[in-house]
């Protein structure tokens, strides 16, 4: 059976307290979803840069680091798909990191892509994939799964020949690094996310899930309309055809993150759309 899950950063903005998370989790919980996948950097105190960088981005953190996240999952019958944390950590810490995972019960630990990071170079790249490897065997050791999460600066091209992404898939070991897929990204950067997501066969475990579309408040003055995250089903991804790979019928989880651009900026009614799409045109008996 494969998990339909909600990504911690869409409800960063709405839980301020316990009282709040436990109502909010609960309701997630409700309308049909079985999972969450949480930030590292969102349940613990992180740096100011951080939080600037994300809340920047349309992405806040909130307040979850006051939060005792194994409480709230076994109060709200949610379970933790998956944490995300950064290869920084997992370098350094990778033992608190380890037992973090452990304490809410998830075998699955997600690199998020890296930050001042080169993805046009070469030799970055390829030093990379050596860490990845290596964080990626330490974590087997400890029965933990490692995965990479992309967005769309690993479609930058290296030597005008062939994308990082390209290389991050082919040169790292695929018994050490699976792979989180999230298609609004390279879908963003003009990517055919359909014959990808087929290439990365069994290695695909986890699969983030967003539609790409325009809100529209009044009609348009010019021909040229921005593009944003948006309810599933409201853009024009090819989600149904997504769903209906067999890649997607092995994966553990189908995570939605729809970052910002809420209908009537509520994270909580947007998710709530985006079940109702998922349920008419998914099914997680496989």
């Amino acid at each position: 059976m494969n998990n339909l899950a909600v990504q911690q950063i869409m409800i960063g903005s709405v839980c301020k307290d316990e009282k709040t998370t436990l109502s909010t989790l609960k309701r997630i919980k409700q309308v049909g979803y079985d999972g969450i996948e949480l930030n590292l950097f969102m349940i613990e105190n992180t740096p100011f840069i951080v939080r600037m960088l994300t809340k920047m981005a349309g992405m806040p953190v909130g307040k979850g680091a006051n939060i005792c996240w194994p409480d709230m999952l076994k109060e709200s019958g949610l379970k933790a798909t998956s944490l995300h944390a950064d290869l920084g950590s997992l370098e350094n810490r990778i033992e608190e990191v380890i037992t973090k995972a452990r304490e809410l019960d998830t075998d699955k630990i997600v690199i998020t892509g890296m930050y001042r990071f080169d993805y046009s170079n070469y030799d970055n790249v390829k030093d990379l994939v050596k860490r990845l490897d290596k964080v990626g065997a330490r974590l087997r050791e400890s029965n933990l799964q490692l995965l990479y999460h992309n967005h769309n600066v690993e479609f930058l091209k290296i030597d005008n020949k062939y994308t990082a992404y390209e290389m991050i898939l082919n040169d790292t070991n695929p018994d050490l690094v699976k792979i989180e897929f999230d298609s609004y990204w390279p879908a963003e950067a003009g990517v055919d996310v359909v014959p990808l997501m087929e290439q990365l066969g069994e290695r695909l475990v986890l699969y983030h899930i967003n539609d790409r579309g325009t809100r529209l408040k009044k009609a348009p003055i010019t021909p040229i309309l921005k593009s944003d995250s948006i309810e599933l089903g409201y853009g024009n991804m090819p989600l149904k055809r997504i769903l209906g790979l067999d890649c997607i019928k092995n994966v553990d989880a189908i995570i939605l993150e729809s970052h910002r651009n809420w209908v009537n900026n509520n994270p909580i009614e947007s998710l709530e759309k985006s079940i109702a799409f998922l349920q008419e045109n998914y099914s997680n008996e496989h």
